[in-house]
């Protein structure tokens, strides 16, 4: 009996891309389902026989963690500068909400020995 091994929701495509490949290559029997028309269905990578189950998984969660590892430490590299550059909107978001919270710091100071 068929049994889900991977949901494909909200997966990256290139992280899909290596758990098919990874199945593939060590010849786990699975066949893929799409969420549908609507999106209401299960997206999913199933696989055929219920005795690879464990087998399965343990490969998948193996290179989930080494993917893991590999994302946090391309993280950690990224500077400020680089950061901006990949999200502009949110560090503009961000300097704006700094700079109205300073100014409501300092307006009362600024207001009390103008009178």
């Amino acid at each position: 009996m068929a049994r889900l091994l991977f949901r494909l929701n909200d997966v990256p495509e290139d992280e899909i891309d290596a758990v098919r490949e990874i199945l593939k290559t060590h010849d786990v029997d699975v066949y893929e389902t799409d969420s549908g028309k609507w999106g209401i269905s299960v997206a999913a990578i199933w696989l055929r026989n219920d005795e690879e189950f464990e087998y399965a998984r343990a490969l998948i969660e193996e290179y989930q963690q080494e993917r893991q590892a590999r994302v946090q430490s391309e993280a950690v590299q990224q500077t400020f500068l680089e950061r901006c550059q990949q999200r502009p909107l949110d560090c503009l978001l961000i300097a704006c909400a700094i700079l109205a919270i300073l100014a409501l710091t300092v307006w009362p100071f600024l207001t009390a020995f103008s009178e």
